[in-house]
């Protein structure tokens, strides 16, 4: 065993498993972690040095660069691999990518790809790895990914870690620092005092074997810094140059530029690789580890980087590199606002066209510092397309003030299809803002300057962003009129991104109105956004999609379209759709009666106005309904709502607001209370013809005493109560899968049988305030046998389970794979994943298995 391996045989072992199993057609994505230095890099070496069965293995490496290489690691693959994943690199096309790379590990002989280093990845990157990932079970493949595990919660990792969970085709390799008797073995022939080398490096293998390597007779140096550093000083003055030149470099180093860097490169390194600082290969070099390149970088004085840094960008340069982000990453080092200038633009534009939004931004940001450098028509594209992007990862506010920016240059400029098309943009980022007033202003603006400005694709788009505008008041009449001229033009000119915006309007307006037509409408929209590649109306198009399922109450359906939606705007990395995803699995959550599942689904609130007010709304009627030790934050969740709802000015945020307000009135008993607050937005909700909202503000203000005339026609179960028919409501409510409603439906009853039955289910939801309201009703009839209900501690188990986990956890019990509860609860394999995922945590354990027992144990499970 070589002492690189010490304490390493039980991992190395799982990993040959995994190999092993994948040869045989059933894959595995394997998670290896652990904190820098702790060994990853040199468990998967060796396993690539002898993979089991002869395996194909692939080797990508994210670097430490300030804005990470799109897709870096697939380009490490070169020739390792067939030219279509190349031609599909150099093209941009985001879906070939994704097909080549399944078509290379679909390979029958078996294939290991070992991705280090992801906690460095692009967003475009995590969107393949999850891709792969999704799919890993019918291929023949191993996918390996080494990470460090200092993430917090926002990292980007962290949720594609959130999103594999702990399902039945990921395994979980965690690395330990060595114990005391390991480093007493790597220190047997040093001379130096084992003891005092565990005690200061607490068992990191690089740690401990750099302070070996490095210390001598006389001295242990105190930190790696300093062991790396006496390494180097050791060397030749010419060698020592060349490390550091190397050292700026935060990737392997191939053959060409390690020529233009180093000449003679085999002879003038042998020092510095018998030294253990260097690993070179028929390939090129790279530095031994990580944390050896940054100890060297850290120890350079400003200028020497700068001068090091310069001398890469030339290097790179000459040697006709064509990856834009290296070229920025040094030129920003060495201060080149040339080569920025130059490289930048099309740094981003390439992070762009990849989905790595986050990297464009980045990009964009460095180019925009020297704004003063570029001509104004080019400066006005760059800051649009820079707000674009900042818009995409859901920062509205910069982007909204950037595009006010280019409205300047655009007046300037003086081309009306340019400034049409910006003024419809800066619309967008308004709203999204929470600025209504100033979106309509701009949405009526683009649309008059593009009337006569000769482009009707740009006028049928300026027509769409202003029926979308009425969209969004519940304002459907003028909403459809304005998608109907916008879809007439974009049929005739062929337009399908024009067409699908269209359609997406129109097709919500028809599903304010309880008409099916929308559905079909809204997924042709999805269809057609797709088609040509536009994410952001493909991910709109679910999202009005779901909106309007979840506001008729279709929850299955909604569910189903929900997990498809989150699959696709996580892939295209909309994080301001990604958002308003979780905010409708909330809503989902909430119609469930899942109530701490609605919470972890919308907590914290987001900062987007819009959202925000959603997430308040969601979260103070869960705590509401619940009613238990630690809901007290109800009320003031509701009143932010309010003021927000009131400042957003809109109808589909006050409504709800409303309804949440009125209902609490109500479980205070207050009916005028109840009244006056949904009064208003009834009669508003009545003369837009919001029909949903309609029905569930009629019934509250039945509820408090104030009938109101609802049509025979309107088969939605709030309106089916409002009409008094409690017992077809109940009914309704069951069908739907919302528990809460259907035991408020049979609370109605004059029936003390149906009130009982009510109680049943709201003990069993825990939905305190209303229980404690029917069983009153039932001691005021005379009712003598009441069950008590459940104690606190029964209704949030001590754990902090959640209803859903506890029902996963029974499906666990009765031995189903996620797969097979995914089937069962009608939600996809990667919610079951999550659940299963925290199942684990709040357990304190590591399998499934290990989570049955403990659940047994604490009579978590029914007999």
């Amino acid at each position: 065993m070589r002492s690189s391996l010490l304490e390493r045989e039980t991992e190395l072992d799982e990993l040959r498993a995994a190999v092993r199993e994948a040869t045989a057609g059933r894959g595995r994505v394997v998670l290896l972690h652990g904190e820098a230095g702790i060994g990853k890099s040199t468990l998967v070496a060796a396993l690539r040095a002898d993979p089991p069965g002869g395996a194909r293995v692939l080797v990508g490496s994210c670097d430490a660069m300030s804005t990470p290489r799109t897709l870096g690691p697939l380009r490490d693959l070169g020739a390792s691999v067939g030219p279509r994943l190349g031609e599909a690199l150099r093209a941009g096309d985001r879906e070939e990518v994704y097909a080549a790379l399944r078509d290379e590990l679909a390979d029958p002989g078996g294939t290991v790809l070992i991705v280090e280093d992801v906690h460095w990845a692009d967003e475009a990157t995590l969107d393949v790895l999850r891709f792969l990932a999704r799919r890993i079970d019918d291929l023949p493949a191993v996918l390996v990914l080494t990470y460090r595990d200092e993430l917090d919660r926002d990292h980007p990792l962290s949720r594609l870690l959130g999103d594999l969970g702990h399902g039945d085709r990921v395994d979980r390799i965690a690395l330990a620092h060595l114990s005391p008797a390991a480093v007493g073995r790597l220190t047997a022939d040093s001379g130096l005092d084992a003891q005092r080398v565990y005690r200061m490096t607490e068992g990191n293998p690089y740690f401990v074997t750099e302070l070996i390597a490095s210390a001598d007779e006389a001295r242990v140096p105190p930190t790696v810094v300093d062991a790396v550093t006496g390494r180097l000083r050791r060397l030749d003055a010419a060698t020592q140059d060349h490390v550091e030149q190397l050292a700026v470099v935060p990737s392997a180093v191939d053959r060409d530029l390690l020529a233009r860097l180093v000449p003679g490169s085999e002879g003038a390194l042998r020092a510095a690789e018998e030294g253990g600082l260097l690993a070179v290969s028929a390939d090129g070099v790279r530095f031994r580890h990580e944390l050896t390149r940054r100890a060297v970088v850290d120890a350079l004085p400003a200028s020497r980087r700068i001068e090091l840094e310069r001398r890469v960008l030339g290097a790179l340069v000459a040697s006709g590199v064509a990856d834009p982000a290296r070229l920025v990453h040094h030129a920003l080092a060495a201060g080149d606002v040339d080569a920025v200038v130059e490289w930048a633009p099309r740094a981003a534009r390439d992070a762009a066209a990849s989905g790595a939004h986050r990297q464009a931004t980045s990009h964009y940001r460095a180019a925009l510092a020297h704004a003063d450098r570029f001509e104004p028509a080019e400066r006005a594209d760059l800051s649009e397309e820079f707000a674009i992007e900042s818009y995409t990862v859901g920062a509205a506010v910069e982007a909204m003030t950037t595009q006010s920016e280019v409205i300047a240059l655009r007046r300037q400029l003086g081309d009306p299809r340019r400034l049409g098309a910006s003024l419809r943009w800066l619309s967008r980022f308004q709203w999204f803002a929470g600025r209504r007033a100033d979106a309509e202003q701009s949405a009526r603006e683009a649309s008059a300057v593009l009337a006569d400005a000769g482009d009707p694709s740009l006028l049928a788009m300026a027509l769409s962003n202003e029926s979308q505008l009425a969209l969004l008041m519940h304002d459907s009449e003028r909403a459809m009129e304005l998608a109907d001229r916008a879809i007439a033009i974009a049929r005739e000119t062929g337009d399908r991104a024009v067409l699908s915006h269209a359609l997406n309007n129109h097709g919500t307006a028809l599903m304010f109105g309880a008409d099916e037509r929308g559905i079909d409408e809204l997924v042709e929209a999805a269809e057609v956004a797709q088609a040509v590649d536009d994410m952001e109306d493909a991910a709109r198009a679910y999202v009005n999609l779901v909106w309007g399922l979840l506001d008729h109450y279709r929850l299955d359906l909604a569910e189903l379209h929900l997990a498809r939606a989150m699959e696709l705007t996580e892939r295209a990395e909309f994080i301001g759709f990604v958002t308003y995803q979780r905010m409708e699995q909330g809503r989902l959550d909430l119609a469930r009666a899942r109530w701490d599942d609605a919470l972890a689904s919308v907590e914290p609130a987001p900062d987007a106005p819009h959202a925000r007010c959603v997430a308040l709304t969601v979260a103070g009627t869960a705590r509401l309904r619940r009613g238990a030790d630690g809901d007290e934050g109800a009320d003031e969740a509701l009143d932010e709502a309010r003021r927000l709802a009131d400042e957003l000015a809109e109808l589909q945020r006050r409504g709800p607001v409303a309804a949440a307000r009125a209902e609490a009135a109500l479980l205070r008993g207050d009916g005028a209370a109840a009244r006056a607050i949904a009064r208003p937005e009834f009669d508003e909700a009545d003369r837009r013809n919001a029909r949903a909202l309609r029905a569930e503000l009629a019934y509250l203000l039945r509820r408090a005493g104030d009938e109101v005339e609802v049509s025979p026609d309107d088969g939605h179960p709030f309106a089916v109560q409002a009409r008094g028919d409690w017992r077809r409501a109940a009914d309704l409510w069951h069908e739907a899968g919302a528990p809460y409603h259907e035991a408020a439906a049979l609370a109605e009853s004059p029936d003390e049988a149906d009130l009982l039955d009510a109680l049943v289910i709201l003990d069993r939801l825990g939905a305190a305030p209303l229980a404690r309201r029917v069983r009153a009703e039932l001691r005021a009839r005379g009712v003598r046998s009441i069950p008590r209900g459940p104690s606190s501690v029964t209704r949030r188990n001590p754990e902090g389970l959640t209803d859903r986990q506890v029902g996963v956890l029974e499906l666990l019990a009765a031995g189903l794979t996620n797969a097979e509860i995914a089937d069962r609860l009608v939600v996809s394999v990667r919610t079951v994943d999550s659940h299963v995922a925290a199942v684990l945590a709040k357990l304190g354990v590591q399998s499934r298995q290990d989570a049955v027992r403990a659940a047994r144990q604490l009579g978590l499970l029914s007999a």
